[in-house]
């Protein structure tokens, strides 16, 4: 019964989406979309590990470089549609997340966030001397004819790229939910007293680590359409990593609606500023927001919207 609101979110969410391609002439509104429904999903996986474990992962932009490039080299070697171009993304960043899990998730508190972001540096410098997908040059790409019954490509990568935030988000509510998720919540509260008491740790890390790479490079895969052009500069710009960590800490780290509500007033609010002053002013804003709301409201959003609940029960 708890899951029956849920998925009648999700159905009208969906239905609005499809609905809005179909009905909206404007194309920059699905441009403007696909971003902020991409940090929903980027949010929403960096929340499963660095939120629900405690793990301040600092290497979102490496798996959605590398979610980038699997669709790019997919593409370019055998035609690959979306589809298909995304489940290789999600493939090799769960493979690349448990990878990474294996090597750094022994480290602790800032070593680990440390690795993480030298796992970008790595990814980055790897994919800069593959010339298969255009080396440090980049690569130019065409966007081939949208599938029916849509009339333009860029409406079709909105609607999938919903279809992914729904994915996430139920996968985020189900650990939660799940004897996963208060295994992850034991690992963060005290990680020793976990180990101690029987919850297996380090399994539990790296199925985090798996499910939150799957995502995050699922996310990547479509922006090399999105853009018609992928470059490593681009593909692993540590924005990437920045936005996903302030996107779930404004929102609430703590509940599974944290990072949607979070990824959507940013990346609103940043898409806004991108069309009436600059988007240069969108690194000052997320830097604003984020010191804020880390002095005035540490449990985010949620934690603001508890408290407030909280007096108005007393009154």
């Amino acid at each position: 019964m708890r899951s029956v609101p849920f998925l009648i979110g999700a159905a009208v969410f969906l239905t609005a989406a499809v609905t809005a391609a179909f009905v909206v002439r404007n194309e920059y509104v699905f441009f403007a979309g696909f971003v902020i429904l991409q940090f929903i999903v980027l949010a929403t996986a960096w929340n499963i590990l660095g939120g629900y474990a405690g793990y301040v992962n600092f290497g979102t932009s490496a798996f959605v470089g590398v979610g980038i490039y699997t669709a790019v080299a997919v593409f370019k070697y055998a035609g690959a549609p979306l589809y298909l171009q995304m489940l290789a993304a999600a493939a090799v960043g769960a493979a690349l997340g448990l990878g990474v899990g294996l090597l750094t998730l022994r480290l602790r508190g800032i070593f680990f966030s440390i690795a993480t972001v030298a796992v970008t540096i790595i990814a980055e410098t790897l994919i800069t001397n593959w010339k298969f997908v255009g080396g440090a040059t980049g690569v130019q790409l065409l966007r081939p004819p949208p599938t029916a019954p849509f009339e333009s490509y860029i409406k079709m990568l909105f609607v999938v790229v919903a279809v992914l935030v729904v994915i996430a988000v139920a996968l985020a509510r189900y650990i939660q939910l799940s004897g996963v998720g208060r295994g992850l919540r034991a690992v963060r509260d005290d990680e020793v007293a976990a180990e101690c008491s029987g919850v297996p740790t380090l399994k539990l890390k790296l199925l985090a680590c798996a499910i939150s790479g799957a995502l995050m490079s699922a996310a990547g895969a479509p922006a090399a359409m999105y853009l018609q052009f992928a470059d490593p500069v681009s593909a692993f710009n540590l924005n990437y990593s920045v936005s996903a960590l302030a996107m779930s800490l404004i929102g609430g780290t703590a509940h599974w609606i944290g990072p949607v509500l979070g990824a959507i007033l940013l990346a609103t609010t940043q898409q806004f500023l991108t069309v009436t002053i600059s988007s240069e002013v969108n690194v000052l804003v997320l830097g604003v927001m984020l010191v804020l709301f880390v002095v005035g409201a540490p449990d985010g959003i949620i934690g603001l919207a508890k408290r407030a609940w909280q007096r108005w029960g007393r009154r």
